[in-house]
């Protein structure tokens, strides 16, 4: 007897493709799922911050509050980079 759809062997209904239909579906739906998980984080979560490159002033800067070089060695870097 054929009862629609369940007249292969393992009982799915996914002729002519048989298994491989049935993977497929299977990929189809976890990439949806995946697109609208992506999509919710994206409009839920802010903006990650770009970074941006940091200029040799900055980077300058930042040695000097971490203190890392003194004043003098500052100011003569500083007269360098400009």
């Amino acid at each position: 007897m054929m009862y629609y759809g369940w007249d292969n062997m393992m009982g799915f209904g996914y002729a002519p493709f048989g298994w491989i239909g049935a993977v497929l579906m299977f990929v189809f739906w976890a990439l949806i799922i995946a697109g609208v998980v992506i999509l919710l984080k994206r409009l839920t979560l802010p903006p990650e911050k770009e970074k941006k490159d940091d200029s040799a002033m900055e980077i300058l800067k930042e040695r000097y509050a971490k203190g890392e070089i003194n004043r003098e060695e500052f100011e003569r870097m500083k007269k360098d980079l400009k």
